[in-house]
């Protein structure tokens, strides 16, 4: 399973998309954002995916979490977003 990478000029409706497709298929999805910007749309990403997947009967649970990214040999600090059904 592949990470969901998000930048801030990612359109939230596809991210949603891939997140709820990722869920479906997988059971978890990752989203990592980098910056301010990123980060708003993941998370307006992530509130569109749950009403995609509420409406499959699917209610999920996010856990935001810190990650450690390297981009040009600089490390930078992303916001990973962890993504599962709720139990």
């Amino acid at each position: 399973m592949d990470i969901i990478k998000v930048s801030a000029n990612s359109r939230t409706s596809a991210v949603a998309g891939a997140i709820a497709g990722v869920i479906r298929e997988h059971k978890r999805a990752e989203v990592q954002a980098i910056g301010a910007g990123a980060v708003n749309q993941a998370v307006k990403a992530l509130v569109l995916a749950t009403g995609y997947l509420r409406n499959d009967g699917i209610e999920v649970a996010c856990v935001p979490e810190f990650a450690d990214v390297t981009i040009d040999d600089k490390v930078r600090t992303a916001i990973k977003l962890v993504i599962e059904p709720r139990k």
